[in-house]
């Protein structure tokens, strides 16, 4: 993988191994004023087969803050339930082709942008809400470097450059507060709003993932991302899974034996994930690694902050 480095964390911390693009680094804005939220427009027609299988894998180095927030850990558990819409396969799995089938095909995909001028891709997810249109994703999916990715879209069961379920076009995208202020690798988590597609809201098309928010460390995980850098291509879907631990080094992550690579960023990480239905609680996003622990990857808890910011996403 490519890796772009700040001076201070150059040896240190590779975070976002999951975008896909070219970025030259710098160092995150920390505006407290910065919004929260972006209003997006779409150029109809931009991602086209070929922009989409040439949006290019890139490493994002960011640096968490020193005034970094501490994550809530300490709240009620809050659930939300999955909205309906294989064979199983090997645990622990430490990157590989996902074969199973079921829901998670449809739910998840790859989230393509501009960012800088430049074509760029990540990964997100289908999750229930109010408004039935959002899609979960890592906050640099959204914002990195002090700026709003434009030109978002989704693109769910995304397949070497074949959208079967169309293109979902971002109204709005959204990240934590904390995220959108100073860029804290302890929140890199976003949402984005979609406009309806054929007369249909995102989950009556391919459905939604449940969400749990302050669920606690320690379980039995399952990771899915479209990673773009070699040995992967972007063209599927691949998973990770295993018992998942806790960062000791930077943040307050959760970590997890996985070899993905970039494009994979803002995966959905699910606990109580079921391989024959391919429905899980969504509890976490891919992130980041640090250079010197290969094959791990990591993603924030979902606390109370992550929490606001899916309120206001599933009430836009």
């Amino acid at each position: 993988m490519n890796r772009l480095s700040t001076p201070a964390t150059s040896a240190l911390l590779a975070a976002g191994a999951l975008i896909a693009g070219a970025l030259t680094a710098a160092t995150p804005s920390a505006a407290a004023t910065t919004p929260a939220s972006f209003e997006q427009r779409h150029t109809q027609g931009f991602w086209t087969a070929e922009r989409m299988r040439s949006a290019t894998p890139l490493d994002v180095t960011a640096t968490p803050g020193a005034k970094r927030l501490e994550v809530s850990t300490s709240a009620t558990p809050t659930r939300i339930a999955p909205t309906a819409a294989a064979s199983p396969t090997a645990f622990p799995q430490a990157g590989g082709a996902w074969t199973g089938g079921g829901a998670v095909v449809r739910t998840s995909g790859r989230v393509f942008f501009t960012m800088g001028g430049r074509t760029a891709s990540c990964s997100g997810d289908s999750i229930t809400s109010a408004n039935g249109s959002t899609v979960i994703t890592a906050g640099h999916c959204v914002k990195y470097q002090g700026a709003w990715h434009t030109n978002w879209v989704f693109v769910p069961a995304y397949d070497n450059g074949n959208a079967p379920y169309g293109q979902w076009a971002a109204t709005k995208t959204l990240a934590t507060d904390q995220w959108a202020a100073s860029e804290d690798m302890n929140h890199d988590v976003g949402y984005a709003v979609v406009a309806p597609l054929n007369g249909q809201k995102l989950s009556q098309a391919v459905g939604a993932q449940g969400v749990l928010f302050n669920g606690g460390y320690n379980k039995r995980m399952y990771s899915f991302g479209f990673p773009a850098a070699s040995p992967y291509d972007g063209s599927k879907l691949v998973y990770c899974s295993g018992n998942s631990g806790k960062d000791f080094l930077l943040t307050k992550d959760h970590s997890l034996a996985c070899n993905m690579t970039g494009g994979s960023s803002g995966g959905p990480w699910f606990q109580d994930f079921n391989e024959a239905t391919g429905l899980g609680t969504q509890v976490s996003v891919n992130s980041f690694g640090y250079t010197f622990l290969p094959n791990r990857m990591y993603g924030p808890y979902l606390g109370n902050e992550a929490k606001a910011a899916y309120d206001k996403a599933q009430t836009s």
